[in-house]
């Protein structure tokens, strides 16, 4: 059988070329399908694009790899070995956190970490080895529960979760979590301030995300030198040799059905594409309001759900490097419980804000010429629920941040050296980027919007269309995308009557078990 006689009749769309997107774009075309990627922008990557200005280059959103062995997982199901693909170098340090003078540098070394807690919080490192050890067992009960859907309310009633239930059904926050482990408020922050990555607040994040800390203090954080957007770039590489189409700027206008069968999409060109089945990777609340023609969600109902907050997104190409500052650093406000009240209750834009500092440039030489430096400055603010003016306001909150950054860190004369600039407003998400209200990390992750009660990764109401991406299960951040896109992909094999096993390198590393660089890959499980 003839590779095209396996995809006869398995034609798959998929709607936008983000991390969730590209992800099932590869997995189904090594499976066999006859995959087309359909990307409004002119490059592939979505919030995890590429943004070039001149002669450096910046993630347009991501910058922390998280559990290395996940997008491991999602190479192997195409195939191939991660290694291969990419250069990803390990941090140690991996992040500094500065609460006023005193500044922490956090490590996935447990003695490291233990050392460094000691210095700056004494007698606090027993509550470090507690949190480990709890956070052991709470990871392995909780981490398959992100492995599966739940397009079923019995689904609910499934062993895997109901032995997660005691770590999910708590009314603890993870703020007040950690105080079970930490005296000083500090140090609670950082093994909290993970909450970040869902656009939540640690006094509003519900306490089974306290596995974000964890997974980070145990797994460690990754660079990909040139960018994470090299991961959504070789994606679309591995699923290009497999033989998917990805076509650019093509914006889709509507995603076309007859009943509860998805049959294809339009293209804003007027084109139209037939599909036997759809994954949908564009901004959830923007698809659903926007692109189902007469099945779409008003925009008012929608905008009923809890967001989460947005962010202003300063670029900056310097001609210099700033060699003593971390690769990760973050300035935490002097008052950061009422800093992050203001954000999540979006109506306030702080002005005593927290900043968040990528310095690329130390460790990785491939985005700024030599001697220069792409810096990334990211603010957590407001979304656009309230109609803020940015335009009146970006100048002003611009110079602000820049003056905190040189007045908190060893950049003194960073306004000095700005060569290049680019700046992205809440409002320049939700316009330019489609992210419905600005909310760069999509629904929140309040109880009352997981698992079951999240957006399904089978879309209610049809047969064949698939969402993957932050706002369905599991949620925001790019390791849950990725796994998104693996439920999808999955349940498309399903509709065809195909199941596919799974790699699994996280049982074993959770299980303390040592994994074999490339276990799992060079498969290619399609039925004849």
């Amino acid at each position: 059988m003839t590779r095209g006689d396996r995809r006869a009749g398995r034609h798959v769309v998929v709607v936008g070329g983000g991390p969730g997107g590209l992800t099932a774009a590869m997995i189904l075309a090594h499976r066999g399908f006859d995959v087309t990627v359909v990307e409004k922008a002119g490059r592939v990557g979505g919030r995890n694009a590429r943004l070039q200005a001149g002669e450096y280059s910046f993630d347009t959103g991501p910058t922390f790899l998280h559990q290395k062995f996940t997008l491991e997982e999602m190479f192997a199901e195409a195939g191939r070995t991660l290694d291969d693909e990419l250069d990803l170098v390990p941090l140690d340090p991996m992040t500094r956190l500065s609460f006023g003078g005193v500044s922490l540098d956090t490590s996935s070394d447990p003695a490291a970490m233990a050392d460094e807690i000691e210095r700056v919080f004494p007698g606090e490192s027993a509550g470090f080895h507690r949190f480990m050890s709890d956070h052991e067992t709470k990871l392995r009960r909780l981490y398959p529960c992100l492995q599966t859907s739940y397009n079923r309310l019995r689904d609910m009633l499934s062993p895997v979760l109901l032995r997660a239930v005691p770590y999910v059904a708590t009314n603890h926050n993870v703020f007040s979590l950690l105080g079970r482990y930490f005296d000083d408020e500090r140090l609670r922050l950082a093994f909290t301030f993970q909450s970040k990555y869902l656009g939540m607040s640690p006094w509003k994040c519900p306490a089974l995300f306290s596995i974000l800390a964890y997974t980070e203090y145990r797994f460690g954080i990754h660079h990909v030198q040139g960018g994470l957007c090299r991961i959504s770039e070789r994606m679309a590489g591995v699923a290009a040799e497999d033989g998917a189409e990805i076509r650019l700027d093509s914006p889709v206008q509507e995603v076309l059905h007859s009943g509860r069968e998805v049959t294809g999409v339009r293209l804003a060109s007027g084109e139209t594409i037939r599909a036997d089945a759809v994954v949908l990777n564009a901004d959830y609340a923007e698809a659903a309001t926007r692109l189902l023609g007469g099945r779409n969600v008003p925009g008012e109902r929608m905008r009923r759900k809890g967001f989460s907050c947005s962010t202003f997104m300063l670029y900056l190409g310097l001609d210099k490097i700033y060699h003593d500052e971390p690769h990760h650093h973050i300035l935490f406000a002097d008052d950061y419980h009422r800093n992050v009240t203001e954000v999540q209750d979006e109506r306030t834009v702080s002005r005593d804000m927290s900043i968040y500092i990528r310095n690329s440039s130390v460790t990785d030489p491939h985005v700024a010429p030599p001697g220069h430096s792409a810096l990334y400055i990211l603010v957590p603010t407001i979304n656009t629920r309230h109609g803020f003016d940015w335009s009146g306001a970006q100048a002003a909150y611009r110079d602000r941040i820049l003056a905190r950054v040189e007045e908190r860190t060893g950049m003194k004369d960073l306004r000095d050296h700005i060569v290049v600039e680019r700046v992205l407003t809440p409002d320049g998400w939700r316009d330019d980027h489609a992210i419905f209200m600005g909310a760069t990390f999509s629904l929140k992750h309040t109880l009352n919007q997981l698992l079951y009660l999240r957006p399904h990764n089978r879309f209610d109401g049809f047969s064949n269309l698939y969402l993957a991406g932050g706002g369905t299960h599991p949620g925001s951040g790019l390791p849950t995308i990725y796994e998104s896109a693996r439920i999808a992909a999955n349940l498309v094999g399903e509709q065809f009557g195909m199941k596919f096993p799974r790699v699994d390198l996280a049982g074993p590393l959770l299980r303390g078990e040592t994994v074999a660089p490339g276990a799992g890959a060079g498969r290619r499980p399609l039925p004849a």
